[in-house]
């Protein structure tokens, strides 16, 4: 009888494994309800200061684990963003071994008023929904705000989003 040991490390397997669950990633059809289901749990409408100056800046940001950056990159290339993915890590402050995470932040001003506006523009439930309208109405009352950021509060005010066919295009 013949035996053969295989000697394969723990590694090796999980590199197999996560290539396995990329493939069949990528071979997903991501729709655009999958997109607004992740963002609703792993999404955030946020105000982040820039540069040397401290500008205020609104923010779209979907952050995972590194395990899904393929899948980070297949939601940004099917909304059309032109951003990257950012790795970051933070190994917090008890030290602990926290893992690598991928981050989709948007904070370009024509991206935020021609796709991720748009795109969850009442169509987010719950908790989710009421933080992306606190979120358009802090960019709203905020002084340290731009005006060019302010006239996203103002488009969503007039109701442009509700009504304009150019943002209506991603249903």
């Amino acid at each position: 009888m013949n035996v053969f040991v295989i000697n394969v490390s723990r590694e090796t397997l999980v590199n197999k494994n996560k290539q396995n669950y990329i493939n069949m990633a990528n071979k997903l059809n991501i729709t655009f309800d999958y997109i607004r289901g992740i963002t609703e749990g792993q999404g955030s409408f946020g105000l982040t200061s820039s540069g040397l100056g401290g500008n205020i800046i609104p923010t779209f940001q979907l952050k995972m684990n590194i395990n899904n950056k393929d899948l980070l990159e297949e939601i940004k290339n099917q909304l059309g963003l032109k951003n990257k993915i950012y790795i970051y890590h933070y190994p917090g402050k008890e030290r602990t071994k926290r893992e690598k995470q991928a981050i989709l932040m948007v904070r370009d001003f024509r991206q935020l008023k021609d796709i991720v506006i748009p795109f969850f523009y009442g169509k987010l439930k719950g908790y989710k929904n009421r933080q992306f309208l606190d979120w358009l109405e802090k960019i709203g009352r905020d002084p340290e705000i731009s005006n060019r950021f302010k006239s996203l509060y103002r488009l969503h005010k007039m109701g442009a989003y509700d009504k304009n066919p150019k943002f209506l295009e991603k249903s």
